[in-house]
């Protein structure tokens, strides 16, 4: 995965480095998990990938950072990644903020009424009605359950505007509310095999233990497969929220 973070490189230019051993395995792996994806014989890390990395090579975003030291950020980048998991009709968006945050985006947690920042990810969690935002220290970002294109940069353009608000003239805090989570949220973006490998009786039973902290994510494999990385990427940032 480090070899791939500079950029895409095929099999063979990953060979001469690690040498043939397991390659085909690992790569295999790392495909399942959707950490890495193969275009044009081309292997690329993914989004998911490089959040996964970054947090495992800097356990910490770094310390507590003056706001005020900050860059005003602007959107370097708008795409549509895929329709949404649990409406088909909506669509899931990444885009990237420039400059990156890093330590101080933790700051910005008094920011938005409904918020969590994650020490362990990273990323800032918004929600906002059935919307999930998710502001990564890196600079990049992911929203849920968006209408449209033009929908999701008018909510950047917000966002955009409260943290550069906020490093102009500091943090106004918002009254905070309690974020809950239902099961039935959790439930929309499990597999849905009722496979019981997690040995409960459904996927539905397994959310209702999910949410009351009973069991954990690990204990579903077929998450793990990479026709699910971006459910696993979904359910991950909720479980945040309990």
């Amino acid at each position: 995965m480090s070899l791939l973070k500079d950029g895409s490189k095929s099999k063979e230019e990953i060979q001469k480095i690690t040498g043939p051993a397991m390659l085909d395995y690992h790569l295999q792996l790392l495909q399942q998990a959707g950490l890495v994806d193969a275009k044009d014989k081309l292997f690329e890390l993914t989004d998911f990938g490089n959040h996964f990395l970054e947090s495992k090579t800097h356990t910490s975003t770094g310390p507590r950072k003056d706001l005020s030291k900050s860059k005003p950020i602007d959107i370097v980048e708008v795409r549509q990644f895929l329709p949404c998991i649990a409406d088909k009709s909506k669509y899931r968006i990444i885009a990237r903020l420039k400059p990156p945050l890093e330590g101080a985006l933790e700051l910005l947690e008094p920011l938005f009424p409904r918020a969590r920042y994650s020490e362990k990810l990273g990323v800032l969690i918004i929600q906002k009605k059935n919307q999930i935002i998710t502001v990564y220290s890196t600079g990049n970002v992911t929203m849920t359950m968006v209408s449209s294109i033009e929908e999701a940069k008018k909510i950047l353009e917000d966002l955009k505007k409260d943290i550069n608000d906020a490093i102009e003239t500091g943090i106004k805090s918002t009254f905070g509310e309690k974020i809950q989570v239902d099961h039935n949220e959790v439930y929309k973006y499990l597999p849905g095999t009722n496979c019981r490998i997690c040995g409960e009786q459904s996927c539905y039973s397994f959310a209702i233990r999910l949410t009351g902290n009973e069991t954990t994510l690990d204990k579903c494999r077929p998450l793990f497969e990479q026709k699910y990385a971006i459910n696993l990427e979904h359910l991950q940032t909720l479980m945040e929220y309990l």
